[in-house]
């Protein structure tokens, strides 16, 4: 029996090539399955020249859907998982995680010239206050451009907008099959990645056992460890994207090491940390390390950027 399954996504190309990704996976495990796209725009769509961290972060790209979802238009949604809040909207499930593209930052300049070769006061175009801010902490001299749209909107406005060099998610790059043009990945040190970058999340409906079965085979366990972790991280300290915030976890063998910030639009005051543990308690490492950085500093950061009311616990 062909079987038709309804994919909801945004209409922008990377968002169309995500959920084409997991129609492939669902086509390549289930003969018997027809995955269609649904394109839904989303009011992160509607209001691409305002900064995110204006319009209400980055729920806006998934709302819609999420919607369609509960109206039972569509039976699953792909989403890119640093679009997704921590509070998952009631009735709704994250089924499945994707194994992770490339989670890092890429510069992409047009001259060929890597960060530090770049002239001072380059003009930086990106969209994220928590690339912003990291790369003011590395270089103030540069001067940042607040660039909204698709990926490959921001890509063309590049030749366009007078700007040095763009910074990107590599993973769109890769997925867009333009690797090529990236000039530099970012190491850590210079710009650690969104909660979540890289990394593509499958939403159900919560009671919808069938699409649970089918979609939950696609789920990539070691991604889904290191992504629970920052997840966790982040939901401990209540950000989106009017906070810069950032973390990156990664495994070797059983143990998971995560690393997080928190640090200042401007870039002039930063809190960094390190954890480790068991691979098999990601949210407990995620929240002793959000945990750590509140004593250190991050609570007086985050309650002047947002006025969230985080009291740090008691030591046991």
């Amino acid at each position: 029996m062909n079987q038709q399954v309804r994919i909801g996504t945004r209409g922008s190309l990377l968002a169309v090539t995500q959920a084409e990704q997991v129609a492939a996976a669902l086509r390549q495990r289930y003969s018997d399955l027809r995955p269609v796209l649904v394109k839904i725009k989303t009011s992160g769509d509607k209001f691409d020249k305002v900064p995110l961290s204006r319009v209400g972060g980055k729920g806006l790209f998934i709302k819609e859907i999420e919607e369609a979802l509960h109206e039972e238009q569509v039976d699953l949604a792909v989403h890119s998982m640093k679009d997704i809040p921590t509070e998952i909207a009631s009735g709704l499930t994250i089924a499945a995680i994707l194994e992770r593209e490339d989670p890092f930052d890429a510069l992409i300049s047009r001259h060929g010239k890597k960060l530090d070769a770049l002239r001072t006061g380059a003009r930086i175009g990106t969209s994220s206050l928590r690339r912003q801010a990291q790369l003011l902490h590395y270089r103030a001299d540069l001067t940042m451009v607040p660039l909204r749209g698709n990926l490959d909107t921001r890509l063309r406005k590049l030749g366009t907008e007078e700007l040095d060099a763009l910074v990107v998610a590599a993973a769109g790059i890769h997925r867009l099959g333009r690797q090529a043009e990236i000039t530099e990945v970012l190491p850590v040190a210079v710009s650690l990645p969104a909660i979540g970058q890289g990394a593509l999340g499958v939403e159900i409906r919560t009671e919808d056992r069938r699409m649970h079965d089918l979609v939950g085979a696609l789920n990539h366990g070691p991604s889904a460890i290191t992504i629970t972790a920052e997840r966790a991280f982040l939901a401990r300290l209540g950000g989106g994207c009017q906070v810069p915030i950032a973390a990156y976890g990664r495994l070797d063998g059983d143990q998971l090491h995560l690393v997080a910030l928190v640090i200042e639009p401007d870039g002039t005051g930063v809190v960094r940390g390190e954890r480790s543990g068991p691979c098999a308690r990601p949210e407990e490492i995620g929240i002793g390390l959000a945990e750590d950085l509140l004593r250190q500093g991050a609570d007086r950061i985050l309650q002047k950027l947002s006025g969230l009311s985080l009291e740090t616990p008691a030591a046991p």
